[in-house]
């Protein structure tokens, strides 16, 4: 509860004392008037009417307690009626079970008690108990509305509460999962990269006879795959450490089919031997599936540089049916394969996250052709068009 809330309860407080007091000062007007009260009745009353009245004060805290406190004195004077029925109202509003109403029957008790001893000379007793039930079912009414009233806006607060955390959540969420994709993206233009990076000096070095001309055209190309490395590094890491990330957005323009022929021909010139087949037609592709067929093939022509360099790659993209576009990468496994690098496997995960999003499957491992000699396979088949 805030500060604003806790002093409009106070003021709500006194505002209920002072009707209270004036409630008895009304009612003890028409009592001795009436002849119902006189003397020092009449004071020791007005007495129980001010202590009731000023209990009220405590009636937030101890509902119960104070409510007994005016049943107990409803049976002796009827000048506190007004404290009766604000301290009953209460305890309906805040409290559930069976004591609100064990309470209001007590209180509908006490009030019979002194009509019974003070009985009211211009009221018959009946016409008296029906006016008396009639008012309590008023301030139970109003305290029921109170109640419903208090539970709605406890429950619309903690709707807020959760729809607030639930939107922090998922944040939090879609955060994670766009710097994992961003990871992923840059680890399968990294991988790529690096693997012509090392291509390019393992020619170097096995070729040592290689003219100038040769030599220079390797190392350009070292340089200028190392640089975009390095750029692509520089800007993952930028966003990264800066810690916002557009869900929607993307860190450059994505590759896609228009680009497989730019990616199979750095691929050529760092001396990977590759047969490229496209039997896909010229049908228009969407975004989504034309980089997922450049991650695919790039993913295949990475770790045949990777695992079987010197063998010679075989790309194919073809239509099997209309709806569906098959893409396969082979290679042959060479007869001694070298040590797996750091990180293996990585990037095909992300290629099966990539192709079950697009609602398309994926398969890779070593096949065994008929003659017995083994190849890798990495084939997806994809929904045609996206």
């Amino acid at each position: 509860m805030t500060a604003l809330e806790r002093l409009g309860g106070r003021v709500f407080d006194l505002a209920a004392i002072g009707a209270s007091v004036f409630g008895a000062l009304v009612i003890t007007s028409e009592a001795e008037s009436s002849g119902r009260i006189a003397g020092d009745a009449t004071f020791f009353s007005l007495l129980l009417a001010l202590a009731g009245s000023i209990a009220l004060w405590w009636r937030r805290r101890h509902p119960v307690g104070v409510t007994v406190l005016l049943v107990v004195i409803a049976a002796v004077t009827d000048f506190a009626s007004f404290a009766g029925l604000i301290a009953l109202c209460t305890v309906i509003a805040r409290r559930r079970g069976r004591t609100p109403w064990v309470l209001t029957g007590l209180y509908l008790l006490a009030g019979t008690v002194y009509s019974v001893w003070r009985p009211d000379p211009t009221l018959p007793p009946p016409i008296e108990f029906v006016l008396s039930v009639a008012f309590l079912i008023a301030t139970v009414a109003i305290a029921v509305a109170m109640r419903s009233r208090r539970d709605l806006v406890d429950s619309l607060r903690e709707r807020a509460v959760r729809a607030e955390q639930e939107a922090h959540d998922r944040a939090d969420r879609l955060r994670g999962l766009e710097r994992e994709r961003i990871a992923r993206e840059m680890h399968d233009a990294l991988a790529h990269r690096i693997s012509l990076v090392s291509l390019h000096a393992g020619a170097l070095q096995i070729n040592p006879d290689l003219t100038p001309e040769q030599v220079a055209n390797a190392a350009a190309t070292i340089r200028d795959s190392a640089h975009q490395a390095l750029e692509d590094l520089r800007e993952i890491l930028g966003v990264l450490r800066a810690g916002t990330v557009d869900p929607g957005g993307e860190l450059r323009p994505q590759p896609g089919l228009t680009l497989l022929g730019e990616l199979i021909g750095d691929a050529r010139a760092a001396g990977v031997r590759v047969d490229f087949a496209d039997r896909s037609g010229d049908a228009p592709t969407g975004a989504a599936l034309g980089r997922t067929v450049y991650r695919l093939v790039q993913e295949g022509l990475t770790n045949a540089g990777k695992h079987a360099s010197g063998t010679t790659v075989n790309v194919e993209l073809s239509r099997l049916t209309p709806s569906e576009l098959h893409v396969l990468v082979t290679n042959p496994i060479p007869a001694r394969p070298g040590p797996a690098p750091p990180g293996a496997g990585a990037g095909l995960v992300g290629l099966a996250e990539r192709v079950g999003l697009l609602g398309g499957r994926l398969r890779h491992g070593v096949h065994r052709a008929p003659d017995g000699s083994l190849s890798f396979r990495l084939e997806a088949w994809l929904p045609w068009p996206v």
